[in-house]
């Protein structure tokens, strides 16, 4: 869950799944973070909603860690 302050600039972001308050400088993240914003379609039951939230890294890991088939990695070659 993300909070801007009102110039438009990233104040805080917490784990929607644990409540963990992430690391914050300057309007940057200093911490794992995964941002989902997902909008839902015609042939979904939730058609027309979107939906937005943030998992900690170890929430993130534990989550994908359940999934039957697991997550495609592969490594980032540059950094930008």
């Amino acid at each position: 869950m993300k909070r801007y302050n009102k110039n438009g600039q990233l104040e805080t972001i917490m784990c929607n799944c644990c409540g963990k308050k992430l690391v914050v400088q300057h309007g940057i993240i200093r911490e794992g973070c995964i941002s989902i914003d997902h909008a839902w379609d015609y042939f979904s039951e939730k058609d027309g909603q979107v939906h937005h939230f943030d998992l900690c890294e170890e929430c993130y890991d534990e989550l994908v860690s359940g999934f039957k088939i697991p997550v495609d990695r592969e490594e980032q070659i540059e950094f930008l």
